[in-house]
């Protein structure tokens, strides 16, 4: 008989209580905290003409995400999941939050910047753009004015994604 302890499972996101929220006004220094743990910039992460979304497991903050809005366009920002929660499929329920917002507003695409995890971004549509194209799309987005004013916008790998809308048949139409 070995008394020796027994190492208990790894826990997953199953057995934990997931919940997506929008981000509220005094959740910006929750963002903050999560990026920064994440390695991410908080430099231009501000509340006004964006929207966030936090993932609590268990009560605790383990992920965000971020979509700066524009005249039909969103971007995608400050995609960040906490490394014990990686893997399991949080990343993937915010990008969808924030793609299903896009939509629903009526943007007939979505953008972001990402230099290392560009095939993560193509298993959501996303194709490679040059960053002109998102300056052009999203001037006044704060992330797009700090690329611009700090100068590391152009050296930048850009990403896009079309939105299509979903048309309702006409008249006569057969299904």
């Amino acid at each position: 008989m070995s008394l020796t302890p027994q190492t208990p499972p790894p826990v997953t996101l199953s057995d934990m209580h997931v919940k997506l929220r929008q981000a509220g006004s005094g959740d910006l220094p929750v963002i903050h905290d999560l990026l920064t743990r994440c390695g991410l910039h908080t430099s231009s992460v501000t509340p006004e003409g964006h929207t966030y979304w936090i993932a609590d497991l268990d009560g605790v903050p383990g992920g965000c995400i971020g979509l700066e809005h524009g005249d039909g366009v969103s971007l995608i920002r400050s995609t960040a999941v906490v490394p014990g929660a990686r893997s399991q499929g949080l990343g993937r329920a915010l990008v969808n939050s924030a793609l299903t917002q896009a939509s629903l507003r009526g943007d007939h695409a979505v953008y972001l910047f990402s230099e290392e995890a560009g095939e993560y971004w193509r298993r959501f549509g996303f194709e490679p753009v040059p960053p002109g194209e998102i300056v052009g799309a999203l001037p006044d987005a704060p992330q797009v004015r700090s690329g611009l004013l700090r100068g590391w916008i152009h050296e930048e790998q850009a990403w896009k994604r079309s939105l299509e809308l979903a048309l309702e048949p006409g008249p006569g139409a057969r299904g």
